[in-house]
């Protein structure tokens, strides 16, 4: 019960922010150099910011310690130096993925109806093309017990955070327009709704007959889906099959039904 009231929000943040100032003191004990203080303190808000459940919520963690240094003027370093916190966040969160992935993660009961609406064979490979921290790859565990899985992520840092958190699943580190999604039996999306055309277009080319495109949330307005299940409250997850029917369907029209 202590661990979970510990990473609840704001008590998380806090923890964070009160972890970076520990490091800065013990490391300007230990050299006497606010640039290296400074610098390591804020690489523990950044890399522990990804346990953050939304993306604001994790630039709040990520920010928490160098915004309170400058407000309380702790010290003075190089006016430069100020780039270490904004050249470790992009390692974290590279510029491209801001265009491509919303700042939510996947509910870990989001997917729960796929199986009534799409079956794979046992063993069969399901994709999370942008796994994140492996919040969508835990929703698809849940849906299919059975499969196979593996995450596709641009951030070395997630990768390897999400690596820990789904020991069962295959994450890879890559650029998810670049990966081959040809050998998986479902491909899983949560993208922005500016990137889903270009996904239909990928998927058309590389999915097998037979294989899912599932996207929670954001339609592919082009496709005709197969199914379209509940997430809860509005949210819908969009389930397309190859070969795909090329049909305009308002969103609005299934969530009338």
């Amino acid at each position: 019960m202590i661990v979970s009231a510990l990473s609840r929000w704001p008590i998380s943040a806090f923890l964070i922010w009160a972890g970076g100032w520990a490091v800065y003191t013990l490391v300007w004990a230990w050299l006497g150099s606010s640039l290296w203080s400074m610098g390591l303190a804020c690489t523990v808000g950044l890399v522990f910011s990804v346990l953050g459940s939304t993306r604001p919520r994790q630039i709040a963690m990520a920010l928490g310690f160098p915004l309170s240094f400058v407000l309380l003027g702790a010290g003075s370093v190089p006016a430069w130096s100020w780039l270490i916190p904004l050249a470790l966040a992009l390692l974290i969160y590279p510029v491209h993925s801001w265009r491509d992935a919303p700042f939510f993660p996947t509910p870990l009961n989001a997917l729960r109806e796929l199986p009534s609406h799409a079956s794979v064979a046992k063993g069969a490979l399901i994709i999370d093309a942008g796994s994140g921290l492996g919040d969508g790859l835990k929703a698809l565990r849940l849906a299919y017990p059975e499969a196979k899985f593996q995450g596709i992520e641009s951030s070395w840092p997630l990768r390897i955070l999400s690596a820990l958190r789904c020991p069962w699943a295959k994450i890879v580190r890559g650029d998810i327009w670049l990966q081959d999604w040809r050998s998986c039996q479902m491909l899983y999306l949560f993208q922005r709704p500016e990137s889903m055309a270009r996904a239909v277009a990928k998927a058309e080319r590389e999915l097998q007959p037979g294989a899912w495109l599932v996207s929670l949330e954001f339609e592919a307005s082009e496709l005709k889906p197969k199914a379209v299940a509940k997430a809860g409250g509005e949210r819908l997850v969009w389930l397309y099959q190859q070969p795909f029917s090329r049909v305009n369907l308002s969103a609005e029209d299934f969530r009338r039904d």
